[in-house]
């Protein structure tokens, strides 16, 4: 058992391709009035969030392949406030294209987003993934954090046009996975001594168990039951409560079962794997 500060490594490179043909298939045929679909992202429609899906791919590359950038919060901006507004903007000048286009350029940009991934040194230490710290994290967390972004936002386009959800474990586990790195930043201001810790098994389809240990350096993480007979705190959910939970979708509680200290559920229970805005709602960065 190796606890870590981020977990064991993963790699998502294989699903890209994979994840972003399952969405073209959603919204091949797509007609009008399903385009028009609202969706989970308040005031948002299927096609605003195709289009989101796009602005994140074509900045993703804009600033980390061809290293431009030109946005930045404004003065005294709060950066999810900041995510909120340039989302916005994207989203609703992306009002004037056709699903055809949208359709086009979705699949073009997929294809180099796994290139540039492809490239890069997952081992390597980049920037921070906001809701799992504020210091470097590896580049296999950022690229992950990537995937699950895109995977959340077709399972929103799939339940608002009534399609079957992408639930195999093969695309949902990895995003189960990611999330729970939230789990040590979660519990940061959780006291206790050294070795003390808190378990989270997630059941279902991509589900497991994974434990945050409390070290002398803070909390870390790995995907392991825990070794304690007593855990600070034990929470179980299935997954499709899961990752609702950590994204601020609707998620029945009633489908969670927690034990231990309340506190520390509580906190367990908020773990958010998304930016969000002042407000606390969810922002569609992600």
């Amino acid at each position: 058992m190796s606890f870590t500060r981020w977990g064991p490594p993963i790699d998502v490179l294989p699903l890209f391709a994979r994840e972003e043909q399952a969405l073209m298939d959603v919204l091949t045929g797509l007609d009008a009035q399903r385009w028009a679909a609202p969706t989970a992202c308040t005031g948002w429609t299927v096609h605003d969030l195709a289009a989101h899906i796009l602005g994140d791919k074509l900045g993703r590359l804009s600033r980390d392949r061809d290293d431009y950038r030109t946005t930045a919060p404004r003065e005294g901006e709060r950066f999810g406030d900041f995510i909120d507004r340039i989302n916005d903007e994207w989203v609703v000048a992306c009002r004037r294209l056709s699903p055809e286009v949208l359709f086009a350029m979705l699949v073009d940009s997929t294809s180099q987003i796994a290139e540039m991934f492809g490239r890069a040194d997952l081992d390597a230490v980049g920037e921070p993934v906001s809701w799992a710290g504020d210091e470097p994290a590896p580049v296999w967390l950022d690229v992950a954090r990537e995937y699950t972004e895109f995977w959340v936002h077709q399972q929103q386009i799939r339940e608002a046009v009534g399609a079957r959800m992408l639930d195999e474990s093969e695309f949902r586990g990895p995003v189960i996975d990611t999330f729970m790195r939230a789990l040590p930043h979660t519990l940061r201001d959780i006291e206790t001594r050294t070795g003390r810790q808190v378990s989270y098994t997630v059941t279902g389809q991509g589900g497991g168990k994974w434990t945050a240990q409390r070290t002398a350096d803070g909390w870390a993480i790995d995907r392991v039951a825990p070794t304690s007979r007593a855990p600070l705190a034990s929470v179980t959910t299935d997954a499709d409560t899961f990752w609702r939970l950590c994204t601020r979708n609707p998620a029945d509680r009633d489908r969670v079962t927690a034990k231990g200290d309340e506190n520390v559920c509580a906190a367990v229970l908020g773990m958010t794997s998304i930016i969000t805005s002042s407000s606390g709602s969810p922002s569609p960065a992600g």
